[in-house]
């Protein structure tokens, strides 16, 4: 059954109850739907399912729009976790408005390797580490779209973006729960996409919120349309701005 099970005492404890993400057969379904995204055959790719209308998601879309008013209708932007350009291809509609668009994606080795060959071009890019993307780039903005939860340590990346003081952090499609401390689980994903199951943190929104919020400020959340099977909880974006000090 598809869905979020259990409530494990660690990282490691989930891990082995879990078949993982490096499964190749995920990578090769990514690639070939995203290529027909690529070149016009399929519209949008979620997960590595094709739909044929792009499915948005607007607190996304406006976050995005809202960063490039302030930065002279240009993006910069660090997608961490970005697979092979989802999030760019499902947007390009209103990115190819903008004046200019960085889309760097920082990813693992496989989704790099893939990216580079199949899908890099002047706006989009891959990188192994956001070091390696700072390096060339000049980044305003870094977006968690679905991905925090699925890092076995998502507070040090967290930490490690903070203490860069990049100005515009996006989180879209993340779990919380209204508890006082994180619940580890194991996610299994429906049959019908692919077999896979992979370690996946709920994260209490109080803890999660005034972490962040010793930076940063939110300018807006919201609920996302993700449907949980956990009580108490629900799946949720924001756009944190940094704090003027």
């Amino acid at each position: 059954v598809g869905g979020w099970h259990g409530n494990y005492k660690s990282w490691e404890d989930a891990k082995k109850r879990a078949s993982g993400y490096e499964n190749d057969d995920i990578l090769k379904k990514v690639k070939e739907s995203l290529l027909k995204v690529k070149s016009g055959e399929a519209v949008y790719e979620r997960d590595s399912v094709l739909f044929d209308k792009v499915e948005y998601s607007y607190p996304l879309l406006s976050s995005l729009l809202f960063v490039a008013t302030q930065n002279n209708s240009t993006l910069n932007l660090l997608d961490f976790g970005g697979s092979l350009g989802s999030t760019y291809f499902q947007n390009l509609k209103f990115l190819n408005r903008l004046n200019s668009v960085k889309w760097n994606i920082v990813e693992q080795k496989s989704f790099v390797e893939c990216g580079k060959k199949h899908f890099e071009d002047d706006r989009l890019k891959f990188y192994h580490t956001i070091a390696d993307c700072l390096m060339e780039n000049k980044v305003d903005i870094v977006l968690f779209g679905s991905v925090l939860q699925y890092l076995e340590k998502p507070y040090d990346i967290i930490d490690q973006i903070i203490n860069l003081g990049i100005k515009y952090i996006i989180i879209d499609r993340t779990p919380f729960i209204d508890k006082n401390s994180d619940r580890i689980t194991v996610q299994r994903v429906p049959k019908n996409i692919y077999k896979a199951s992979y370690p996946c943190w709920y994260f209490s929104r109080k803890k999660f919120e005034s972490k962040i919020q010793k930076e940063y400020d939110i300018f807006f959340d919201c609920n996302s349309d993700d449907i949980s099977n956990i009580d108490n909880a629900n799946f949720k974006g924001y756009l944190f701005v940094k704090k003027e000090h």
